[in-house]
């Protein structure tokens, strides 16, 4: 894919173009706001916020990491999200555990080399992560799932939010013993080695 040649006839009102954008990042945008918000509705809608936010400001683009920049689009509508979620707080009306949303086949069956006691207990504990990360707050959570769930580095962090680097890394280490507390006090999710 050519991503620049892409931008450029994006910034020129090409549709398609952008559409050729938008596929390739759609998956990662709405993990990202998955994983943010917790909630696969809030997630698509906040998606498609996300790129309509982009189409309409392509022109605006001036370089850099484009994956940055629509990652900070998403976690803005994200935050936009969460704030009107408090606004307006409702129940799910839907059932079932979200958490299993956006998971692929591969997180649920267990390894070739792995015994099915184990896949159940690396589920659980993966499981609950994603729901402690739920309750941590919006700007420790979103460092926090782009860091160690989407795995970008410091920088491309603190581009996408628009934060210094210090900043990235003091929300991360809050987020991670936030996180760290929450397992402990759940020790029987935890592997054996890591047991006290």
């Amino acid at each position: 894919m050519d991503e620049a040649g892409l931008i450029r006839a994006a910034q020129r009102g090409d549709v398609a173009s952008f559409n050729q954008l938008v596929l390739a990042y759609q998956s990662q945008v709405y993990n990202v706001a998955y994983r943010i918000l917790g909630e696969p509705a809030a997630a698509a809608d906040a998606t498609q916020e996300a790129f309509l936010a982009a189409f309409t400001h392509i022109k605006s683009y001036r370089g850099g990491s484009f994956k940055s920049w629509l990652l900070r689009i998403v976690t803005n509508a994200c935050y936009d999200a969460l704030r009107y979620a408090r606004r307006r707080p409702a129940a799910s009306l839907e059932g079932g555990d979200e958490a299993d949303e956006g998971r692929s086949l591969a997180d649920v069956l267990p390894a070739d080399d792995e015994d099915p006691l184990h896949a159940a207990e690396r589920s659980d504990l993966r499981r609950f992560i994603a729901r402690a990360a739920l309750q941590l707050p919006p700007d420790q959570r979103i460092t926090f799932v782009l860091s160690d769930v989407q795995g970008l580095s410091y920088e491309e962090i603190a581009e996408a939010m628009q934060v210094s680097l210090g900043t990235v890394k003091s929300r991360l280490s809050r987020a991670r013993a936030k996180l760290r507390d929450a397992l402990l006090a759940h020790e029987e999710l935890l592997p054996d080695e890591f047991r006290q």
